[in-house]
């Protein structure tokens, strides 16, 4: 039986192919799960089996956005600690993270799920790596929660082992074993991994970062993902501190000390790297090594100006990333476009650092690169996954502006017409299909008054 056909036509399509083609008004034909066609002026002329036909006059194509870097819990954590550097902001939030259960944890999910996908996500990511003994299956409630959303997801399942009595920041009792958190991690792996063209969830490696966790987790996490074939994921050179923390416990700095525990290589992307020479930019060039740039996070810890258009010219894979809602409390990545391109633009190479189109890639096939999806998503070309958004621009907010994907990434956020994942439909005029928001808003209002409560007790 034929797949039944998606036909939007009359619009705007920025592909995000290897050409940056670009049509002024074109047609994007979906048929199943792949993009069928796309070019310029209508449809062709007698498709079979077209179940819905989209007037996309005044609106744009892209590639869905791809979130490469967050941590969902902390919905329930926005707004707090609001004046705070990494360090310090961490300090006064472990605790409170500490008391996370699955409840809180499906709930944190669905919000953070909500408000990406409203917001034109359709591959979503979730480093989760505050795992408290007994308070259930958290890795299941947020895998759950992706799939109850319909978006395509990645679940970085992530890790501690150094508490504070250790030196590291995390209280002892937010921590795991060594052998706890391998062994977790596997099962994770072999319970929901999936390898297949147009999966809907993969699993990665994810030990949290230098100063939470000891090297024999770094080094056998990676062992662990290369034997499973899953990729690699942590956070890496966001702070001074940590590089400080670095060259004190390690006697050198977070990319030679990455590389020392297999932590480089083309199966490996990292949040942040904010704090990057010129030797570390042609190691994860030469490597293959990828960044999850999450500009509105680093601003908010004030960690400072990640050097994104000298990774670029070096070669480096770089996507976008939300970052967790406690330290972006927006929850969503159209504002990473506009952000990534002013706030790049404050640095070194001023208003040549990033162009328009330019920071749609970052987060678009960017962050497919980054999650080692480029040959699915991240562009609009026949034989890929139909994961495609229509933005509104024919309203007040972008009216006068004629370039259309300067509207996007340079105007207000854009209302989202229709968001497909796999062809399927998971955001219409602006709410998601497969959630009740509203329930949702209030569920994790609930959950985030509970963690209150019993942070406060404790």
């Amino acid at each position: 039986m034929a797949a039944s056909r998606i036909v939007i036509e009359n619009c705007a399509i920025a592909t995000v192919d290897a050409h940056d083609t670009e049509y002024a008004s074109g047609h994007v034909v979906v048929a199943g799960n792949r993009i069928e066609s796309v070019g310029p002026g209508r449809a062709p002329a007698g498709l079979d089996g077209v179940a819905r036909r989209i007037d996309g006059t005044g609106h744009l194509v892209t590639p869905g956005l791809v979130n490469t870097h967050h941590h969902f819990y902390q919905w329930i954590t926005r707004g707090l600690a609001t004046d705070h550097n990494l360090f310090d902001w961490l300090v006064a939030l472990y605790p409170v993270w500490a008391r996370i259960d699955e409840p809180m944890v499906r709930a944190a999910a669905r919000g953070s799920l909500a408000m990406m996908a409203r917001g034109g996500v359709t591959t979503a990511m979730d480093h989760h790596y505050v795992y408290p003994r007994g308070t259930g299956d958290l890795s299941g409630a947020i895998i759950g929660a992706a799939a109850e959303t319909g978006v395509r997801f990645t679940l970085a399942r992530g890790s501690m082992d150094r508490g504070r009595s250790d030196g590291g920041l995390p209280p002892d009792f937010a921590v795991e074993t060594l052998d706890a958190a391998l062994a977790a991690t596997e099962e994770t792996v072999d319970r929901h991994h999936d390898s297949a063209f147009d999966a809907m969830t993969q699993i990665a490696v994810a030990p949290c970062s230098p100063f939470s966790v000891s090297t024999e987790l770094l080094r056998e996490g990676a062992e662990l993902a290369r034997r499973k074939g899953v990729r690699l994921h942590t956070h890496g050179s966001e702070t001074v501190e940590e590089e400080q923390f670095c060259k004190e416990r390690f006697g050198m700095g977070p990319t030679d000390y990455f590389e020392s525990a297999g932590w480089l290589g083309s199966d490996v992307w990292m949040a942040h790297c904010v704090h990057m020479n010129d030797s570390d930019i042609a190691a994860f060039a030469r490597t293959g090594t990828g960044v999850a740039h999450c500009p509105s996070s680093n601003a908010r810890l004030a960690a400072g100006i990640a050097r994104v258009p000298d990774m670029l010219a070096a070669g480096v894979p770089v996507g976008l990333g939300v970052d967790g809602t406690a330290s972006n409390e927006s929850g969503e990545l159209h504002t990473e476009l506009r952000n990534a391109l002013l706030i790049n633009r404050l640095g070194a190479r001023g208003e040549a650092a990033l162009n328009a189109r330019q920071a749609l890639r970052l987060g678009t096939y960017g962050g497919a690169q980054v999650l080692g999806r480029a040959g699915q998503i991240g562009s609009i070309e026949a034989g890929k996954l139909a994961d495609l958004v229509l933005w509104k621009l024919d309203t007040l907010a972008h009216a006068s502006i004629a370039d259309p994907v300067v509207a996007l990434v340079f105007g207000a956020a854009a209302p989202v017409t229709l968001s497909l994942v796999n062809g399927q439909t998971v955001v219409e005029d602006g709410r998601p299909t497969r959630v009740d928001e509203d329930a949702v808003a209030r569920s994790t209002r609930d959950e985030a008054r509970r963690l209150a409560r019993i942070a406060a007790e404790s």
